[in-house]
């Protein structure tokens, strides 16, 4: 058999739009961090999970599943779709399950988009959208953020046009930890014709539904709107990868047919189903996020380095340039403190730390104390 040139065959195979595509990087491991800098004590701060872990009652449910790893999950996820829909109001047909709300957003590109069809975002949002996008060939459009880092719904109405087949709109925001309000979403809303898809991501939504003017699309009804939710955030089962999507039931009846079948997997459906179960233990995360928010978002006000208000289980805040951001990511791993630099969401100049349990943010506090005199003498004040 003759070898061809792999050059030759990647540019032959592969198509462009897959080809210029960036992997999406995620947050630095516990473990990698442990062998490179022989710590014991880190505080992963990066990927905003759940710092309680999952609950006692997932934990059950899935354990009591290994012995039936030989037997393929229920291919329609009859229970954990019953429990949805019970929860939600909703019949089991205006649901969809997926591996994580990524996977949902995977069936919608496969089913909605192809190439030369535009999708219409922001700036500043959440990166694994513009990859799936990318991935089917379709051209992301973006608007900037407002000056308060908030999706900007009056420069998004202003550029659909008849190219423009999804609007994506991650609400709350990640990596900002801001929202759109009832009223901007309708504003939106009146300006987006039939052929348009709206995506709601709301996997935040858990540590967001408390404010009094969050569009909580439970209330809404709207033919062309899919809302996603996950598991992976306030319910911490981000390891086993399951999201769920609420909207119109022709909607969901096509992106099934683009769906992999048994998914999720059954360990995924039986976490998932025990997490709904399981009341006070989504109402300890939502309890203990508050509390670790109001340490951090105080600390960093006092610190002088002006913090994002969010309503989500995260804070951004600015370094001042990318080098800076950098420089603080590299100290505060040397003192085992995991956060995430926010240059792939193309804010350089901008981190992230995730909210975790009191020891965790103790040791961010104290980790932090100690490298701002250094830091901010490094480049000048923030």
């Amino acid at each position: 058999m003759m070898k061809a040139d792999p050059a030759y065959i990647s540019q032959s195979l592969v198509p462009d739009y897959i080809r210029n595509l960036k992997v999406y990087q995620a947050g630095k491991p516990i473990e990698e961090l442990a062998r490179e800098k022989g710590l014991t004590r880190i505080s992963k701060l990066a990927s905003n999970e759940n710092p309680l872990g999952p609950s006692p009652f997932a934990i059950r449910e899935m354990t009591q599943g290994l012995w039936n790893l030989h037997r393929y999950p229920d291919m329609h996820a009859y229970d954990l779709k019953k429990a949805l829909s019970d929860l939600y109001n909703l019949k089991t047909e205006n649901i969809i399950l997926g591996n994580g709300s990524e996977g949902i957003m995977a069936y919608i590109a496969r089913a909605f988009l192809h190439p030369g069809m535009e999708v219409l975002t922001s700036e500043n949002t959440f990166i694994g959208f513009y990859i799936i996008g990318r991935s089917v060939g379709a051209q992301i459009k973006t608007v900037p953020l407002t000056h308060d880092y908030r999706y900007d719904v009056k420069a998004m109405a202003k550029n659909i046009t008849e190219r423009t087949k999804i609007i994506y709109i991650a609400n709350p925001n990640n990596p900002t930890g801001t929202y759109i309000t009832k009223n901007e979403f309708d504003e939106l809303m009146s300006y987006v014709p039939g052929h348009v898809l709206v995506i709601l991501d709301e996997a935040y939504f858990e540590f967001a539904k408390d404010c009094a003017d969050y569009p909580d699309t439970m209330d809404y009804r709207y033919d062309n709107v899919i809302t996603l939710r996950t598991f992976s955030k306030a319910y911490g089962l981000a390891g086993i990868r399951v999201g769920y999507g609420f909207g119109h039931e022709d909607l969901i009846s096509n992106l099934t047919k683009v769906k992999l079948p048994f998914e999720p997997n059954l360990i995924g459906q039986l976490g998932a189903r025990g997490a709904l179960e399981d009341q006070p233990h989504l109402t300890r995360t939502i309890e203990n996020n508050k509390i670790q928010y109001n340490r951090v978002f105080n600390f960093l006000k006092e610190n002088g380095l002006n913090p994002v208000p969010s309503v989500t289980n995260f804070i951004t805040f600015p370094t001042g340039s990318g080098k800076r951001s950098d420089e603080l990511f590299e100290l505060l791993l040397n003192k085992g403190v995991i956060i995430r630099p926010l240059k792939a969401n193309e804010m350089p100049e901008f981190v992230r730390v995730s909210l975790g349990t009191p020891k965790e943010i103790d040791h961010f506090i104290e980790a932090m104390t100690e490298i701002l005199p250094q830091f901010k003498l490094s480049e000048g004040s923030l």
